[in-house]
């Protein structure tokens, strides 16, 4: 890679987060990430307007990204498997030993609450977990709720181009999603400075692990193959629905051997899943065309089946 397409060396890449108006919004790739909105937010047993919201300056979650998250996605005015993302926070909570102040049931509460408060059946959702100021018994607690980004619908009716990251996936917060985003947030970067809408991760032995915000799923000779949980990735919400669709679908599928960069080129068929941008085919890995370069059959199968999942489990 030239210096120029580095992390960090194209000023023309928007830093994520920035004001304005974001990729999710307009399709456009330019690494930025969802900005959370002046609605209202759920503070340590508070809802209040976002602008009045306010962290110590010692929060551990900032100081250090010692924090846990989880990102939700609300049909309907319901989160699509609740429960399930607050087991993976709370595991997450338990590896890293920090000091929380919320329960698996106060934050259902308050995610409710925070929804109707806000007024929004379709929503991003995310809470955040961190143990508060280092030099106060305060653990800090934080829910945001807004409205879902209108991803661009080519997005899922033509697919999307993916790039392979420069960086590469390992650390002992493999599989955990924790406050220390940043080689994330620099790949999602690197990707959106060569025109792709996300990069693929693979560990320094060169097996695929995930892309920056998604889960990876490849097929290969009509079955469906995903990198093992091990290798590590997350276990992703989404990723598990799939799985559990392929098989009420008589889909072969697999989930517990390493997959490769030959594997991944030469695939009929990928896509990527995360809870809130749902699933998207993959149509391209750089100048690589996969099969034919649009959505293909089983893929098109299993985003017609999760759709029914999260109408059926979200009803209203």
């Amino acid at each position: 890679m030239s210096p120029a397409n580095r992390p960090g060396n194209r000023p023309n890449v928007p830093w994520p987060g920035s004001r304005g108006i974001s990729c999710c919004r307009t399709g456009r790739p330019c690494g930025r990430l969802p900005v959370v909105s002046d609605r209202n937010v759920y503070l340590n047993g508070r809802i209040l307007p976002a602008a009045d919201a306010t962290l110590s300056v010692s929060d551990a979650g900032f100081l250090h990204g010692a924090s846990a998250f989880t990102t939700m996605r609300a049909h309907h005015g319901k989160v699509f498997r609740l429960a399930r993302h607050l087991g993976r926070l709370f595991d997450t909570v338990g590896r890293l030993g920090l000091r929380v102040g919320a329960t698996a049931e106060t934050l259902a509460e308050a995610t409710g609450s925070l929804l109707a408060a806000n007024e929004l059946a379709e929503a991003r959702v995310r809470i955040t977990l961190s143990p508060g100021p280092l030099d106060v018994e305060e653990p800090t607690t934080l829910i945001t709720a807004d409205r879902l980004p209108d991803y661009p619908p080519e997005w899922y009716s033509k697919g999307i181009g993916v790039v392979v990251s420069s960086l590469r996936h390992g650390s002992a917060l493999g599989g955990h999603k924790t406050g220390c985003y940043l080689p994330r947030v620099l790949a999602r970067q690197e990707a959106a400075g060569r025109g792709a809408a996300e990069a693929l991760w693979f560990t320094e032995d060169n097996r695929l692990a995930e892309a920056c915000f998604c889960n990876v799923f490849l097929v290969l000779g009509g079955e469906v193959h995903t990198p093992p949980l091990e290798t590590p990735v997350l276990g992703g919400i989404v990723r598990e629905a799939v799985l559990e669709l392929c098989d009420e679908l008589g889909i072969s599928r697999h989930d517990d051997r390493p997959l490769t960069i030959r594997e991944a080129l030469g695939a009929d068929e990928a896509f990527l899943t995360a809870s809130c941008s749902g699933i998207r085919p993959v149509i391209r890995i750089e100048r690589h065309g996969v099969g034919d370069e649009k959505p293909g059959p089983i893929t098109r199968k299993i985003v017609d089946a999760y759709r029914e999942l999260l109408d059926r489990e979200c009803a209203p």
